[in-house]
């Protein structure tokens, strides 16, 4: 059965590595038969959460931007993929920024089931990544529907467009895809 999967690309830096990966993820997912859109945040005007709560009221932002948009995506999504670098042991600020104005999906009647982290780092160590996965598994057990069903550890990714050249890093991932 064809899944509607939503890929969203959080990295805004040219030829990021999370990004590189997020492509190959989607192609996998594209050639099992699903319909996939990839979501690049470049370019995208995204505002912080005021925190007003005025969404759980009328399950919308009432900040006009670009994420209202997006939650409207994920919301019809069956499956959502988070791909960002990983800055300071943490997933990107503008990946943070989307999952707070997400909030209007809280009291939503969403769709998605799944979700999936692709993380990329200039660390060579897995461990570096523990906060981007607990941050991600924060917003996953706000939705009780949703189970987080696998992750890419792209450790030692420290040059723009590094990812290229890591072909068992990319075979890896666009097997996940072919697994939606």
């Amino acid at each position: 059965m064809s899944k509607k999967v939503v890929v969203l690309s959080t990295s805004i830096r040219p030829n990021s590595n999370s990004d590189i990966l997020a492509d190959e993820f989607a192609r996998g997912a594209k050639d099992s038969g699903n319909e996939v859109e990839k979501v690049s945040l470049v370019g995208k005007e995204l505002n912080f959460c005021r925190g007003c709560l005025a969404c759980q009221k009328t399950g919308k932002c009432i900040i006009q931007d670009d994420a209202i948009e997006i939650a409207e995506k994920v919301k019809n999504a069956d499956v959502v993929v988070f791909a960002t670098p990983v800055y300071y042991y943490a997933m990107s600020g503008q990946m943070k920024t989307l999952i707070d104005r997400m909030n209007c999906l809280f009291s939503a009647d969403y769709k998605f089931r799944e979700a999936y982290l692709i993380a990329s780092a200039a660390d060579t160590d897995k461990p570096a990544l523990d906060g981007t996965i607990k941050e991600v598994e924060g917003w996953v057990a706000c939705f009780p529907k949703v189970k987080l069903k696998d992750i890419i550890h792209g450790v030692g990714l420290e040059a723009s467009g590094e990812a290229k050249n890591k072909s068992k890093l990319l075979k890896q991932t666009y097997n996940m895809g072919k697994t939606v």
